[in-house]
This record gives structure tokens, sequence and C-alpha cells, in this order.
């Protein structure tokens, strides 16, 4: 089974439907939520296998017509994997328009709110903070360590947590929480891009192997010194680097 490099618009679609239909009504993810969820294994600090992320999709795993339908099936999920694993390569400036986060915002987000909605009852990004964090969960520990070591990661889960709770929480974590705006919600998520870029370099540069710095040959102290002048290496180069 081949999976498609990204998914186009007719194919996101069906997802979509397909999600409400077979995994929402079973407590599995919609497609906002899918796209945050595999949008934390492509930055996330471990591989996670198909065979194990999969199943959460879903909450009751459904029960396929035949195995071409399932094929069919884990050939969407599959290129949603690869539109997210692609998508976190690019900053928000040079992000193409087929990899965009997949999620809902009003056609017009600049435009005011409709007068019968108001401003912290469009929980825009929910959902899909809420899936990026069930992503993590498939990783918690590895992710934990990432937290302890960089603040900055702790600053972007800051922003999504706000996205998923709807608060802001204060200096004071028995305080009430101050609600997020429907501004704010949008600058968090014109901001998603250029965070998981900055995730995916971190993810980068921590699985690159690093050669071991090895320590020069060095002579024995009474070999002659490899700079050809015929004394001792401890007569010679040994003394100039003892020296030093």
């Amino acid at each position: 089974m081949t999976a498609p490099a990204y998914l186009d618009d007719a194919r996101i679609e069906q997802l979509a439907e397909l999600l409400e239909q077979r995994a929402v009504p079973f407590k599995g993810f919609n497609l906002e939520a899918l796209d945050g969820y595999l949008s934390a294994l492509a930055v996330g600090p471990e591989d996670v296998p198909a065979s194990e992320w999969m199943p959460a999709v879903w909450g009751t795993p459904p029960r396929w017509a035949d195995e071409a339908e399932r094929e069919a099936v884990e050939s969407l999920l599959l290129g949603h994997r690869n539109m997210a694993a692609a998508r976190v390569r690019h900053g928000g400036d040079d992000l193409p328009d087929h990899l965009a986060p997949l999620l809902w915002l009003p056609e017009d987000p600049e435009e005011g709110l409709p007068e019968d909605i108001e401003d912290d009852e469009l929980d825009v990004g929910c959902d899909w903070a809420l899936g990026f964090f069930r992503g993590v969960e498939l990783r918690e520990a590895a992710w934990e360590r990432w937290l302890d070591e960089n603040d900055w990661i702790d600053e972007i889960f800051v922003l999504f947590d706000r996205l998923a709770s709807g608060e802001v929480i204060g200096d004071d974590p028995t305080a009430p929480g101050t609600p997020v705006s429907y501004r704010e919600r949008l600058e968090v998520i014109a901001g998603l891009p250029d965070m998981l870029a900055d995730l995916h370099h971190h993810r980068i540069e921590a699985l690159t192997p690093r050669e071991p710095l090895r320590r020069a040959d060095v002579p024995e102290r009474n070999a002659p010194c490899p700079c050809g002048s015929g004394r001792k290496y401890k007569k010679c180069c040994g003394a100039a680097a003892n020296d030093d």
C-alpha cells in the first residue's frame, strides 16, 4: 500500500466524513484533533509506529467491510501523517497552502464575530490542541525530558494548553483562569507553523548521531618522535606538550 504524499481536498473531505461517522461517536478524533495528534508525532522526541498510533484515532476500532476498505482507510490516515510530517519542515512564511493545518476557522477570521456568538464561545483550535496532547501522551516521558531541558518548549505547550483549556493560568495555579479571547486564539493558531518548525528542528538535532571526540594517538614516551627529529618523543614534541 502506497500512501499519498498529501491529501487533496476530496480526500480530506472523505477522511473528515469517515471520522465523523466512525470515530467521533466512539470517542475518537475528528479531523482537527487528528491533525493535532499527527503533528505531535511529527515533531516528537521518538518515532511512534502506525500500529501504535492508529487505534487511538477511532476510540473503538471499527470493523471494516473487507481488507480493501481497511487498506483504503489506512492510506488516508498515512497520507494525513505524511502531510503533517511535511508541514513541520516549513515555517509560516513559506508553508505551502496544501500543507496548512487542518482546523476550523471562520471564513474571514479578521472580521468581527456574529452578534449571537460571545467572544469566548468560539473555541477555535481547541480540538487541535487536545489532539496534539494526545499524541504527546504516547511518548510522555521523552517529552518530559525535553520540557525539563528547554524552557522554550514549555512556552509552546503553555500556548497549546490555552487553546485546549480556554484559560490563561496566572502565577497562582489555584486561582480561576482568565478566559482566552477569540483574538488570542487566532494569534496562537497563526504561529502554529513556526512553532512546529522549531520543534522539528530541535527533533532533528536531538536525533542526529554525534561522532565522539577522539583523542589523537600519542606515541609512547620513549618512541621516536613522529616529527622526524630523531629524538625520543619525551625529549621532543612530548616535552613541548607537557610544558603546555
